[in-house]
């Protein structure tokens, strides 16, 4: 199947190449005549279609690995008044769609058993490693630890080489900074088995929760982010330095905290999540000032829920 612009130009080579009517062209390729002759009409919206465009293409050169939903999140913010289903449009003509290599799915021996998803903040967090190079060849580690339940990524860790020690003191400025969970979604790696984590975690009464060997996908929020980690991060820079890598990704870090809207929180930022999330808390906490159970004003909880929908 071809598109009509196909069929034009086919009806268009087929008659320079034979000297023959547009009718006879038309019959032998099996093409409407009406729509070999469609023009299309100018249309009222054409110049703000074109600022449309130009303001997505622009979008779309910085955020190389969004789709058209996160980038009319974008619009909006900047207050453009448009649908997402003009976007769509648009974003099909410029030729702007994302193509993923899709992997082939492999049959599981044994039912698959789903972890219960965290309800509330530094419940779960989760960590793991990921590998890159410099642009001189040198080994390039990553270490990323995310709160499950806000998708917020709280540190990357960026270095040649990334020891248990390394790890236990990135966990312990977190500690300083933000508090403690109270588990840890981590695989078998050297770094997360080690004595000085498990002491670590001992101290802390944190918990240590080992997935499944060989079963990635039971740390499926870290492998998750790590596929926009690599194709919006680590596939679209350079690294000449290490010192250049870690000001690359602790910048794209932040921006993925306070810019980027993710499809799972219904297309919030991360931060704005948490914040909806302390809200509710203190709203939970001291409903009313002047009574315990929201007194006069019992509406008080599902105004500040509404801030996670």
């Amino acid at each position: 199947m071809v598109g009509p612009q196909a069929e034009r130009e086919a009806v268009r080579v087929f008659r320079e190449a034979t000297k023959s009517s547009e009718r006879r062209a038309c019959g032998q390729l099996e093409v409407v005549r009406a729509m070999v002759r469609y023009r299309p009409r100018a249309s009222r919206y054409e110049a703000a279609n074109e600022k449309l465009r130009k303001r997505l293409r622009e979008l779309a050169d910085e955020r190389r690995r969004w789709g058209y939903r996160r980038l009319h999140i974008l619009l909006k913010r900047e207050g453009w008044k448009v649908n997402s289903k003009r976007v769509y449009r648009i974003y099909v003509e410029e030729k702007l769609v994302v193509r993923r290599r899709r992997r082939r799915r492999r049959v599981c021996a044994q039912a698959r058993v789903p972890l219960l998803p965290p309800t509330r903040l530094n419940e779960t967090w989760t960590m793991d490693f990921l590998h890159d190079a410099l642009a001189n060849g040198r080994k390039l580690r990553t270490l990323s630890i995310e709160d499950a339940y806000t998708r917020e990524m709280l540190a990357i860790e960026v270095d040649t080489s990334l020891p248990a020690l390394r790890v236990v003191r990135v966990l312990e400025r977190l500690r300083l900074e933000r508090g403690l969970p109270e588990r840890i979604v981590i695989d078998h790696g050297t770094e997360f088995t080690s004595k000085l984590l498990d002491q670590w975690a001992y101290k802390n009464q944190v918990t240590l929760h080992f997935i499944t060997p060989g079963l990635p996908m039971e740390n499926g929020y870290i492998e998750s982010f790590h596929g926009k980690f690599r194709e919006e991060c680590l596939n679209e820079h350079w690294f000449l330095m290490l010192d250049d890598a870690r000001q690359t990704i602790e910048s794209w870090r932040i921006d993925y905290n306070w810019v980027r809207p993710h499809s799972s929180l219904g297309y919030l930022t991360p931060e704005e999540f948490r914040r909806g999330c302390a809200d509710v808390e203190t709203a939970t906490r001291f409903p009313h000032p002047h009574s315990p159970d929201c007194g006069d004003n019992p509406s008080l909880l599902n105004s500040t829920a509404s801030a996670l929908t």
